[in-house]
């Protein structure tokens, strides 16, 4: 690998041959791991970027980070069971990537309805409210790119995840839809569906996940989140980034309702 193919650095201003000058994109969960990566990532492209999160001290070092950037990153503190506010915060926007999310590892039968709910609020319906705040601007310019962030786990299913892997592959489905409605308009609708992704949320779920599966936690990471990849390695958040930035340039305006995977193969089996 050449220095020049290399992933950038958090906060990295290497030239980008993606131009998203006069675009404006909104990210939310933008304070930490995917989210803060898709905001350096379109902001190098030249994109104003509304960082969307309940966190506003993470919001505050990401805006720092962005500072030489192309793009102005603009913090927007908000928390998305608020609905009514995220379609608001999502009117004007060129570009929507729907990433934030939250994680739980319970068995079904004890399972707290109130924290599904909640995981369904912010990682399906939110994004449904989100989607339909940016559409009249996406249709009334003819363009427009939804990238929704989903998972392994909106193609595959895994114990113990009942509210993730629902929310997930509700996603998928609101995705699809979004993509079918959108064509006529010049909006395409997508998802990127990583494997386990080096963040707080995987990190968090650790010691859930070792409690679940009766295994000391430092065997989850190759005996449970690594079981099914071909590459035993966590993808990273810049990759992720990658994928969404490549889904927002002229060169993806053909790629639509599908779901583009990174999961070390984890889906070939």
């Amino acid at each position: 690998m050449t220095p020049s193919s290399a992933l950038p650095a958090h906060g990295s201003s290497r030239p980008s041959s993606l131009d998203l000058g006069g675009r404006t994109a909104l990210v939310t969960g933008a304070a930490g791991g995917i989210g803060r990566a898709c905001v350096l990532r379109l902001a190098a492209a030249g994109a104003k970027v509304r960082a969307v999160d309940r966190d506003g001290a993470g919001l505050e070092a990401l805006t720092e980070a962005a500072r030489t950037l192309a793009g102005a990153v603009e913090p927007h503190i908000l928390d998305l069971t608020d609905l009514d506010a995220a379609e608001l915060a999502a009117a004007g926007t060129d570009i929507l990537v729907n990433n934030a999310g939250l994680q739980l590892v319970r068995p079904i039968e004890e399972f707290p309805p109130d924290v599904f709910h909640t995981v369904l609020t912010v990682m399906l319906e939110a994004p449904f409210r989100l989607i339909r705040g940016a559409l009249p601007h996406m249709y009334g310019q003819g363009w427009g790119r939804i990238v929704n962030v989903s998972s392994v786990h909106g193609l595959r299913a895994s114990a113990f995840k009942s509210a993730y892997v629902a929310a997930k592959h509700g996603l998928e489905g609101l995705s699809k839809t979004a993509a079918l409605e959108g064509a006529p308009h010049g909006v395409t609708s997508n998802c990127v569906n990583p494997a386990y992704v080096r963040t707080p949320l995987v990190e968090k779920q650790l010691a859930d996940q070792a409690r679940a599966h009766g295994i000391p936690e430092e065997r989850v990471l190759s005996e449970v989140l690594l079981q099914d990849s071909a590459v035993k390695r966590l993808i990273e958040p810049e990759e992720v980034a990658e994928a969404v930035a490549y889904l927002c340039g002229p060169q993806a305006s053909f790629v639509t309702g599908t779901s583009l995977v990174l999961d070390g193969g984890w889906t070939a089996h």
